[in-house]
């Protein structure tokens, strides 16, 4: 009995497999045909929270640089302080507490206003260490002054310190975002 496969016996893998090493995936054929949902990639930047220092000029030139580059986004991260390491020594953060931070919604609220194409996102806000609303009015404020420019991510956060300096518990942040 002749085999249906080309070469030899069929493949244990069955028609899938048969089909695929004959026509390659699917989603390239279908990328091939045009297909109707396609994705494309956006690389965007992180905005130097550390390193931007508070000459309002260099943050407002680098803000448009990055946006005549031709990036798609900018995510600023959301931190409130770091903590002193004099009095916890074995601190592992990339910041302590002599970094200085700009505070996300305003930093990226400062961006929008000199800015036209770029996409502003705090990358992400610690939601169990704010209040729901405001966080709420803070972003959508953020998004219409930015004309539809504003995504926004909320995470747990990790920060022990922030959550103390900001008087709200560490250990029950989980049930606090769900």
């Amino acid at each position: 009995m002749r085999s249906p496969c080309r070469a030899g016996p069929c493949d244990a893998r069955g028609d899938a497999w048969r089909e695929f090493r004959a026509t390659g995936p699917r989603w390239r054929r279908a990328s091939i045909r045009g297909a109707r949902h396609t994705r494309s990639v956006h690389v965007g930047v992180v905005f130097p929270q550390l390193e931007s220092g508070t000459d309002p000029a260099a943050i407002r030139d680098y803000a448009q640089a990055v946006e005549a580059m031709g990036y798609h986004h900018l995510v600023a991260y959301d931190h409130v302080l770091g903590a002193d390491r004099t009095t916890r020594p074995d601190w592992r953060g990339a910041y302590d507490s002599s970094s200085r931070f700009h505070e996300v919604f305003v930093v990226l609220s400062f961006i929008a206003a000199w800015t036209t194409t770029l996409e502003l996102s705090p990358a992400v806000v610690i939601l169990p260490q704010r209040q729901t609303a405001l966080v709420a009015k803070q972003a959508a404020s953020l998004d219409v002054l930015a004309g539809g420019r504003t995504r926004l991510g909320v995470g747990l956060g990790w920060n022990t310190v922030e959550y103390e300096a900001l008087g709200q518990r560490f250990d029950d942040r989980a049930r606090r975002i769900s």
